[in-house]
């Protein structure tokens, strides 16, 4: 029996939408691994974030590291658990890539992308708060700027949250390309 000229129509239009998709597949594995890298880079910058100060004598000294102050560490675990997420996120990224028609995975990932989303958003959210008090301080409950002493720690927590908020741009960038990818199909 031959087939009719929708049957022929809709054949022909799946296989470009596959070979859309597959390369929305690719795109979505790719910056995942960007996302991973300043994640990851942003949670090392701020774990290793120290500096010491002398005061009047070499034997009393001012030292501030990120784990004095709790929303510091929050930000660390926070794309500490984002990095190893997009790790484990791989795998089923590289499932997508083989089945371009996949729907389950591709929702699974964006239900989980979603969570994650709002975890790295809320530690770069309250560390971001964290280091404008430290910039600019407040005059109204006597909080001091302190990044007038201790400039490479405010440096590298400011860098630091440069990485991780273009981790939250290129989240919202996977999310888009997913659900375009769920349209589609």
């Amino acid at each position: 029996m031959k087939a009719g000229g929708v049957e022929l129509g809709e054949a022909k239009n799946s296989a470009p939408r596959r070979g859309v998709n597959r390369g929305i597949s690719i795109l979505d594995f790719i910056l995942r691994l960007l996302a991973f890298i300043g994640t990851l880079g942003s949670a090392i910058a701020m774990a290793t974030t120290n500096e010491t100060l002398p005061f009047f004598t070499r034997f009393i000294r001012f030292r501030a590291e990120y784990d004095d102050l709790p929303t510091f560490t929050f930000f660390v675990i926070a794309n500490a658990i984002v990095s190893g997420y997009l790790i484990l996120s791989l795998p089923l990224s590289i499932f997508n890539i083989i089945r371009s028609s996949a729907q389950k995975s591709r929702i699974i990932l964006v239900i989980f992308d979603t969570a994650i989303l709002a975890l790295l958003t809320a530690g770069a959210s309250a560390a971001a708060a964290i280091v404008y008090l430290a910039h600019k301080g407040n005059a109204r409950v006597n909080w001091f700027a302190i990044c007038q002493q201790f400039n490479s720690f405010c440096e590298r927590t400011s860098a630091s949250l440069i990485g991780s908020f273009a981790g939250i741009a290129v989240f919202i960038l996977i999310m888009v390309l997913s659900a375009v990818a769920l349209y589609r199909r």
